[in-house]
């Protein structure tokens, strides 16, 4: 009886110390969480080491999935995932420092093919069913894809580095960052720059709202030798519109958002910051303050409003993200990758994920 109690206390002390995963695997990626409405978190990693991730948060299970796209394709991400677009029924990953974009399904991540040997490409625009345009931080040229076979069908010349695109109609809008102070038009027929539009300094993010206003977030540059501005340009045009100068050249604003009304901007200094479009100046106040955290990046839910924010924390050890309603009322909060960075949100009109 001894030695069968002894058999019995050995086996549970097993179980008990067995380490029973978080996430469990995914066995039918069509039928997993991820087709649901949700959250792509992408989680830049440390700079060469190669270990950035993906998190979803699915709005039906109201939890966080985290490093989804090594579960499903059993091998890394890469190097610094930098934006991510859903275009029917499939999701583009621009992964920066590995110079290459994963073409994966939306509804499971399994990879389709990788577009290789791209220079330092930062994001990605659908033009039409055929054609995508994506920007690139160390290149003078526009990148053009061919979504029918996932390549690369040729290149538009700036002259000059790219970083955030906007589409409307047959115009993309790229803007000069990295110590540069243009937005560049070009004719998406034509795949030709047909105007350039000086703004401010390190033009970083940009927005197109309702009244199909181009709006533009200069930061100032790293080194806060300019003034950081918001600035509204007519796309029709191209006539700056609205100019707001921010107070101080310590305020280096970033992260433009619109909500999915286009009327209400929404940026990161020193918290969030919420702004109407037809507002005489910059908000004084903060939305949602910066509570014992830095926030990284921002994202809104264009269905239902929710705001999204990250914290890289001291970008080494895994970030969070955290929720809050349209009001500014907290929601959740979860662990996230190492530098929790732009979200992709994977949402339909009319579903409920109140």
């Amino acid at each position: 009886m001894k030695r069968l109690h002894l058999v019995l206390l050995t086996s549970l002390v097993a179980l008990s110390c067995e380490r029973i995963p978080q996430n469990p695997l995914i066995t039918d990626p069509e039928e997993s969480f991820i087709t649901g409405d949700g959250v792509f978190i992408l989680n830049e990693g440390n700079f060469t080491w190669g270990n950035g991730t993906i998190s979803y948060y699915s709005y039906d299970s109201s939890k966080i999935y985290n490093d989804v796209f090594f579960r499903i394709n059993e091998r890394p991400l890469g190097d610094v995932p930098n934006s991510m677009v859903i275009h029917n029924e499939f999701a583009y990953i621009v992964v920066n420092n590995s110079g290459k974009i994963e073409v994966v399904r939306k509804n499971s991540l399994e990879s389709v093919k990788g577009i290789t040997g791209l220079i330092s490409p930062r994001n990605i625009a659908v033009i039409d069913n055929s054609k995508a345009y994506v920007t690139s931080l160390f290149s003078d040229s526009l990148i053009v894809l061919d979504l029918k076979k996932n390549s690369v069908s040729g290149y538009i010349n700036l002259r000059r580095s790219s970083e955030s695109i906007v589409i409307s109609g047959k115009k993309a809008f790229v803007a000069n960052w990295y110590g540069g102070d243009e937005v560049l038009v070009i004719n998406t027929d034509l795949d030709e720059v047909i105007d350039s539009i000086k703004v401010g300094r390190e033009p970083e993010s940009m927005v197109i709202d309702k009244n199909y206003t181009l709006w533009v977030l200069c930061n100032g540059g790293w080194a806060r030798d300019y003034y950081a501005e918001l600035v509204g340009i007519n796309t029709q045009t191209f006539e700056i519109i609205k100019k707001y100068v921010f107070t101080s050249i310590l305020d280096s604003p970033s992260n433009l958002s619109l909500n999915g009304s286009g009327d209400t901007l929404y940026y990161l200094e020193k918290g969030v910051r919420r702004m109407y479009i037809n507002e005489q100046e910059l908000p004084s106040d903060v939305f949602i303050k910066q509570r014992g955290y830095l926030a990284y990046k921002l994202g809104i839910n264009p269905v239902n409003g929710d705001i999204f924010i990250t914290n890289a924390v001291d970008y080494r050890q895994n970030g969070f993200v955290y929720i809050f309603n349209s009001r500014g009322d907290s929601l959740k909060a979860f662990r996230t990758g190492i530098i929790p960075g732009s979200m992709c949100f994977k949402v339909q009109p009319g579903s409920d994920i109140e």
